[in-house]
C-alpha cells in the first residue's frame, strides 16, 4: 500500500501482463512459474496475468485449464480464441479484459525474461511516463539473434520508424512494451497479427508521446524452436508504419 501525502492510505498500484499464446505447450509452464514468481511488492504493485490461447493445437490450452483451476496461481485469467487469429487479436483480447493501471505484454515463448518488468517499471515510475519499451539493442549481455534476417528486419523497421515519425527508437519491434493502460485503450488498435508493434508504435508517435527504452535480455529462438515470424510480416509492417503516416 501506499500512503497520499495527507496520510490517507492509497490502494497500491496494478499491473496487467497479457501473453498470447499459439502452441506454446513447451515453454508455457516455465514462463508463467518465472512470471508468477516476479516480486512487484517493493514498486508499490499488485498482477494479474491475462494469457490469451490463441486456438492453439498442441496442449498449451489443457496447460493453462489446469493453472486456471490451481488456486495457488494467484491473479491469473485464461481467455480462449476458437481459432488463431494472430497475436494482435490475442493482445487486443487481453487488453480488454485488463483492469490493471499498467500493461505490459509478455511473450510465452522465453525470449524475453520476466526479470526485466523491474527494469521497464521502475522507468515507467521515476519518469511518471505513458510508456516504456525494453530494447535488445541497449543490452550489452545480448550476443544473439534469432537469425541475421531478422537482425536486419528488425533494424530496418526501427530505421524507417524513426524518419517516418520523428522518434529516437533502437529497437521498435521488441516484444517488451509497457503502457499506461488509460493511453493504450484510447488508442483504438486494429491489429490482428504481428503488425500490432508498428501499429501501436505509430499511434503513439503521432500523438507527440514519448517513448523511453530501457535495456533488456533477449534468448532467441529460432524456425525450428516454432519462431512465427517470417518475411510476411516485415512487409506487413513497412505497410502499417506507411499507412498510418498519411493517415
Amino acid at each position: 500500500m501506499r500512503r497520499a501525502d495527507h496520510g490517507e492510505t492509497m490502494p497500491a498500484r496494478r499491473l496487467s501482463v497479457i501473453i498470447p499464446v499459439y502452441n506454446e505447450e513447451a515453454t508455457l509452464p516455465t514462463l508463467m512459474e518465472r512470471a508468477l514468481d516476479v516480486d512487484l511488492s517493493p514498486l508499490g504493485l499488485t498482477r494479474e496475468l491475462i494469457v490469451v490461447d490463441d486456438g492453439s493445437t498442441d496442449g498449451s490450452r489443457a496447460l493453462l485449464e489446469e493453472l486456471a483451476r490451481n488456486r495457488t496461481a494467484g491473479d491469473v485469467l485464461v481467455l480462449a480464441h476458437e481459432r488463431n487469429r494472430g497475436k494482435g487479436a490475442a493482445l487486443r483480447t487481453g487488453f480488454a479484459a485488463a483492469t490493471g493501471d499498467l500493461v505490459l505484454v509478455q511473450d510465452a515463448d522465453l525470449e524475453y525474461d520476466p526479470r526485466d518488468w523491474e527494469r521497464l517499471l521502475r522507468r515507467q515510475r521515476d519518469g511518471d511516463l505513458d510508456v516504456v519499451y525494453g530494447s535488445r539493442l541497449l543490452e550489452p549481455s545480448n550476443r544473439r539473434h534469432a537469425s541475421l534476417p531478422a537482425y536486419l528486419g528488425g533494424r530496418c523497421l526501427t530505421l524507417l520508424t524513426n524518419a517516418l515519425f520523428r522518434t529516437h527508437l533502437t529497437d521498435e519491434p521488441t516484444g517488451y512494451k509497457l503502457f499506461r493502460r488509460s493511453l493504450l485503450m484510447d488508442l483504438d488498435l486494429e491489429c490482428e497479427r504481428f503488425e500490432f508493434c508498428p501499429e501501436v508504435t505509430a499511434r503513439i508517435a503521432r500523438r507527440k508521446i514519448p517513448i523511453a527504452e530501457v535495456p533488456i535480455r533477449y534468448q532467441p529462438r529460432g524456425k525450428a524452436e516454432g519462431k512465427k515470424i517470417g518475411a510476411r510480416d516485415f512487409f506487413e509492417a513497412v505497410w502499417v508504419l506507411l499507412r498510418e503516416r498519411v493517415r
